[in-house]
């Protein structure tokens, strides 16, 4: 019987990963055929809960500091067999948080960041991934490293890996990312420059300068910050779930694979979950179903994709998920 592995991302706002990869199994399997359910994320929203189900962790919440100076009951992950923690900056300082104003672009922090880092070593943490996509900053990470001042001896000797769903470097954080969360283009230049004067800085403090170095940019610079300040080691997001969760085999063993996100873009060729995994697969139709796109067929076929389905509804979901069975007879 033929196989399909349906391996989507969450679409933000409206479905979990798991939801999407649910509706659409079940449009494939009316159809006859059998659907293998591997919900993904990669490094961004939903980046937690996969990981929680992966590893068979627990929630945890702390109160910390909001982007705007609240208090914000934060969800985090806690894995007791690896003392391992898992923080989701999108929990503690997401766009959820933001009224997407240039204010609000300038001033988001990530200071709670750095206290859910403290609350993680004081629980006994020999490991700490931290999710960096979704976020509302564009602070450099200098809130988290502040917030940190007076605790570093507590992170010594836990290895923190930062998975970053964008492949960005630290001095384009802004630029690239910073329009979409309310910044217009007067904001832009100063956040770029924020970034420049907070490299130097990290230079002089730490000797590790995260500039023209790869997935530093992610969460406005958090990830770079982290790679500076605390020796955090920088993993693509999307690679770190796939591998985590088997994806190659998967695909290896299906006759085809059904990816999905919320949006295709031009973002999409910068490390985020479709396109990386559809560059793992080989010898497999590939198929995806998203919130929408802006990719023409030329730009669809580059990045490894056999047919786009626009689905924004659970019903569209679960017909996207026929289309596919037909498509494959």
């Amino acid at each position: 019987m033929t196989s399909i592995l349906v391996a989507p991302d969450s679409f933000k706002g409206t479905f979990s990963a798991v939801e999407v990869a649910a509706h659409i199994s079940a449009g494939i399997r009316e159809q006859g055929l059998t659907a293998v359910e591997c919900p993904l994320a990669d490094g961004g929203e939903g980046t937690l809960e996969i990981l929680l189900h992966a590893l068979q962790g627990v929630s945890k919440f702390e109160s910390v500091q909001g982007p705007f100076g609240q208090n914000v009951d934060a969800r985090w992950g806690w894995v007791a067999k690896q003392r391992l923690a898992i923080i989701e900056v999108a929990q503690v300082c997401g766009l959820q948080f933001s009224g997407l104003t240039p204010t609000d672009a300038l001033v988001a922090t990530t200071a709670g960041v750095g206290e859910l880092l403290i609350a993680a070593a004081a629980l006994g943490a020999k490991r700490i991934v931290v999710a960096t996509g979704g976020s509302a900053t564009t602070d450099a990470g200098l809130g988290a490293v502040d917030s940190l001042k007076g605790s570093e001896d507590s992170l010594a000797g836990i290895r923190i890996e930062v998975l970053s769903d964008v492949t960005v470097n630290f001095e384009d954080a802004a630029t690239l990312f910073a329009p979409q969360k309310g910044a217009d283009p007067a904001t832009v230049g100063l956040l770029s420059e924020r970034l420049d004067r907070t490299a130097d800085l990290y230079a002089k403090s730490y000797g590790r300068d995260p500039r023209h170095l790869a997935q530093t940019g992610a969460a406005g610079g958090l990830s770079g910050a982290l790679w500076a300040a605390l020796g955090a080691t920088l993993f693509s997001g999307s690679d770190y779930i796939l591998d985590l969760v088997g994806f190659d085999e998967r695909a290896r063993s299906a006759d085809a694979v059904v990816l999905g996100e919320g949006r295709l873009d031009s973002q999409s060729f910068l490390g985020k979950i479709v396109g990386v995994a559809a560059s793992r697969v080989h010898d497999r139709p590939v198929f995806a179903v998203v919130g929408s796109t802006s990719l023409d067929a030329e730009q669809t076929n580059a990045l490894g994709l056999s047919r786009v389905w626009v689905a924004s509804t659970a019903s569209e979901l679960f017909k996207s998920g026929k289309g596919v069975s037909t498509f494959l007879h």
